[in-house]
């Protein structure tokens, strides 16, 4: 049989493929995922400082990072060592810093928050004084009274609590009895407030011997004459 009669093979043909995306083709971009991502990562960062902050808040050195004046003079008296002079928070000399609540009870393991407690509103109005210097120089000393308002504790709690010193006034005459006539707990004249003895960012005061000379004044203490005298005292009155 000739060629011509043979049918020719059918022409064969490469299988046909989809086409599909070259690898060089960047994927579509997942932009909402992306943003919440980051997001997220910004809030997370927000709520890390901003417990870290509160943390710092409540430790004595945040007053004198953030106002160095007045506050760094009373946050050296927090920091005394209580076996070396230091200086009060007027720059008087303090041969004795365990006569200083604030040196000795941050030994102790206390902070300024345990006796300060701000509001709020309080922060935020002392901040804005701070800012446009707006406030007295030296600070008004605050009472055992005015302490205690603020902390939301009754009448001696700010001192005479379980935490603290676990006594009644009755406790307290009987400790000091050997004291005699000049027994400072002794409410003869009138019931004074604890600090109008014991204070905290400077040498303790023997208020008896604002009448009575010849009353015993503890050891590292200051007569009210002395009291009287040092620096920053009459203008902090």
């Amino acid at each position: 049989m000739s060629a011509d009669n043979n049918p020719a093979p059918a022409a064969e043909h490469d299988p046909i493929i989809e086409s599909t995306p070259s690898a060089s083709q960047p994927a579509p971009k997942r932009k909402g995922a992306r943003a919440a991502m980051a997001a997220g990562v910004a809030a997370a960062i927000i709520v890390v400082a901003g417990a870290g902050f509160w943390v710092w808040h409540e430790q004595p050195n945040f007053c004198g990072a953030i106002c160095h004046t007045p506050m760094d003079n009373y946050l050296a008296t927090y920091e005394a060592d209580l076996n070396e002079p230091a200086t009060d928070k007027w720059g008087n000399e303090v041969q004795d810093p365990h006569t200083m609540l604030a040196a000795y009870h941050g030994k102790l393991g206390n902070t300024c928050l345990d006796y300060h407690t701000p509001t709020l509103g309080e922060q935020i109005s002392e901040g804005g004084a701070w800012l446009t210097g707006n406030y007295e120089f030296p600070l008004v000393e605050r009472t055992a009274s005015e302490l205690t308002a603020a902390s939301g504790r009754d009448a001696d709690e700010l001192c005479l609590n379980e935490a603290c010193h676990n006594l009644t006034r009755d406790d307290l005459y009987e400790k000091t009895a050997d004291m005699g006539t000049y027994n400072p707990h002794w409410a003869h004249h009138e019931e004074l407030e604890c600090t109008t003895c014991h204070k905290a960012h400077r040498a303790s005061v023997m208020y008896c011997t604002q009448c009575h000379a010849q009353a015993e004044v503890p050891e590292g203490w200051l007569s009210m004459g002395e009291s009287n005298n040092l620096a920053g005292a009459k203008a902090a009155g």
